[in-house]
Parts: structure tokens; C-alpha cells; sequence
């Protein structure tokens, strides 16, 4: 990790910091401090951040935007948390476990109307314009969601609708990190489309490989307990890759653990693991998300900028394509 990235690091966190800080009630404002203090990778702030470092602007010029992303962000994780019913965020209990449903629903919503509290002090002649994007970008991850949702009651989830899916849910707001930190810092249109479609390409390669952790990652370093996605038939391209590849009698099985309601949790990650295994859908997985990672390189490549600025960025999409959680 470089000192400039370092440096990124640690505005994002000082501004974030900041939000919900001392507010009262503390049943709404508590939930809130308490999943932004969970860290992650706060890859959508830095993401805006570098995009004004690649054209040579200094960080301040888009935080309040990078924190709006990173607010935004973590208040999709809250209400998705809340809707899947997942018990673990990044080790830790979700808002929903560690307080009520009713709490996850009502911080969510406050973190929405902090996200674009954040944008207030964006300068007057960029504001709507920025606005446009963001809002553009929040409906866009909602209606992936809502496909999302809609896909766990189908058993015939195209590879084609789900990557409609994953580039709404999550690739979009990895573009419009990066887009925005662009307009704002000035850049070229033809620029900031280039970066929005990096954006494109790295959510995609991000997303699946969410997927193939989710199956195949260590579970120390994943920071959520492994086949989550397994045991709550989410679609993720591993399984619809199965449900593609599948002979008569894998099909078979594959479709009764979907439609069973009562099961042992471990038999049924192991069972659909085992048919996953045997269709190598592992490999499958990791050689499309490679596919992402190049068609991404070639867009950052095309960026009308020196290389050298590009490095940083190049960094971080080799340090996604490899990560283990």
C-alpha cells in the first residue's frame, strides 16, 4: 500500500468519523457510528479520491462526495443485512441482530438523508450535476436490489439478467465513485466515461468474485460465515452456472436442495459445494472475473492521462482481483 493511498485512507476515515458523532437519540444515531466503525475496505471513497489524484487534484476537492459514497454504501449493507437476513457484517453482528429490525429500517433511512447531507458543500455550479449522478446511481443500486430480491424466488436466472443485476447493485456505484471524483476534478467528458466504464468492469469482476468467496474463501479472512449464499438460494453465478452445466442427475439434486425448507445447514453447503466442485465451477468463475479485470485495464489504459498517474489504480484493481475477502 503506497503513502499516498495511506494518506487517502485516513482523511476518509477522520470524515467519517465525524457522522452521527454525538447525536441524539442515540437508538438511531448509535447503529449508524456503529456499522461505519466496522471499516471495510472503504473502496468507494478512495475510489473517488484517486480519481481526482489522477487528475492532479488535491483530496479535499471531493471528500465530502467520497464520504457521501461510503455513507450511502454502508446504508444499502444495513437494510440488505436486514432483508437477507444475514447475521454477520464483516465479523461482526448486523444492525438488525445487535438491535431490532425496526432500528436497521430507521438508521438505514437517516444514513440515506446523511449521504446527501454530505453534498452539501460540493461548489454551486457542480452541484447539480453531482446530484443527477448520485441520484441516479442510489435508484440504480435500488432496483438492483429488487432484481436481486425477485431472482431468490426463480430457479431459471439467466447469466444475462443476473450480470443486469450485479452491474445495477454493485458495479454502479463503483463507476459513480470514480465518475463523480472525475467531474468534479474537471476531467474530460470522453475521461470520465472511461473511468465510469472501468468502474463497470471492476464492479463486475468484484461481485463475482464475492460469489466464489462466499464459497471458496477462508472464513478468518472472508469476514462472514462461508455458503451463506448457498443456504439462502441466492442466484449468484455460481449457481447459475450449475443450474446451466448441470447433468440430469446433478440437476436433480441441486433442485431438491432448493426447494427443501428443512435442512441441515452444513449438509446442504457441502452437498451443492460437492456439485459446484465437480462442474469446475471454480475455475469458470475465476477466469471470467479475469476477463473483467483486463476489459477494466484497457479503459483505465485508454484515460488521456500519463501512466504513472494511473498506477495507483492499477494497484488496487490487482489487489481486488486477488484479495481473500
Amino acid at each position: 500500500m503506497s503513502n499516498k493511498v495511506s494518506i487517502f485512507e485516513q482523511k476518509i476515515h477522520e470524515a467519517v468519523k465525524k457522522v452521527s458523532s454525538n447525536e441524539s437519540p442515540t437508538t438511531l444515531f448509535e447503529p449508524i457510528g456503529y456499522i461505519l466503525s466496522l471499516g471495510g475496505k472503504r473502496l468507494r471513497p478512495l475510489l473517488t479520491l484517486m480519481a481526482a489524484d489522477l487528475f492532479e487534484k488535491e483530496p479535499d476537492t471531493v471528500i465530502d462526495a467520497a464520504v457521501a459514497m461510503e455513507v450511502f454504501h454502508n446504508f444499502t449493507l444495513m437494510h440488505d443485512d436486514l432483508m437477507d437476513r444475514a447475521d454477520v457484517r464483516r465479523g461482526n453482528p448486523a444492525v438488525h441482530k445487535k438491535w431490532s429490525d425496526s432500528v436497521a429500517v430507521l438508521s438505514g433511512d437517516a444514513m440515506l438523508i446523511e449521504a446527501y447531507r454530505q453534498l452539501e458543500n460540493i461548489p454551486a455550479e457542480k452541484l447539480p450535476k453531482v446530484l443527477r449522478l448520485f441520484s441516479d446511481m442510489a435508484i440504480d443500486v435500488c432496483r438492483g436490489q429488487q432484481y436481486d430480491m425477485d431472482f431468490e424466488q426463480r430457479t431459471d436466472v439467466t447469466e444475462a439478467e443476473y450480470l443486469k443485476m450485479i452491474r445495477l447493485k454493485t458495479s454502479v456505484l463503483l463507476a459513480s465513485s470514480l465518475q463523480i471524483g472525475a467531474v468534479l476534478s474537471d476531467a474530460p467528458a470522453a475521461d470520465v466515461k472511461l473511468l465510469y466504464e472501468y468502474g463497470i468492469n471492476i464492479g463486475f469482476a468484484f461481485q463475482l468474485k464475492d460469489d466464489l468467496l462466499d464459497v471458496y474463501g477462508n472464513p478468518e479472512t472472508f469476514g462472514k460465515k462461508l455458503g451463506g449464499d448457498i443456504l439462502c438460494n441466492k442466484k449468484t453465478y455460481l449457481l447459475i452456472k450449475a443450474l446451466e452445466n448441470a447433468n440430469k442427475q446433478q440437476l436433480q439434486q441441486l433442485e431438491m436442495w432448493l426447494s427443501k425448507t428443512d435442512f441441515d445447514p452444513n449438509e446442504k453447503i457441502k452437498a451443492v459445494t460437492a456439485i459446484y466442485d465437480e462442474l469446475d465451477l471454480k475455475t469458470i468463475s475465476e477466469n471470467r472475473i479475469e476477463q473483467y479485470y483486463i476489459a477494466s485495464l484497457e479503459c483505465l489504459s485508454a484515460v488521456d492521462v500519463p501512466n504513472e498517474r494511473k498506477e495507483e489504480l492499477i494497484a488496487l484493481s490487482k489487489s481486488l482481483m486477488y484479495r481473500e475477502k
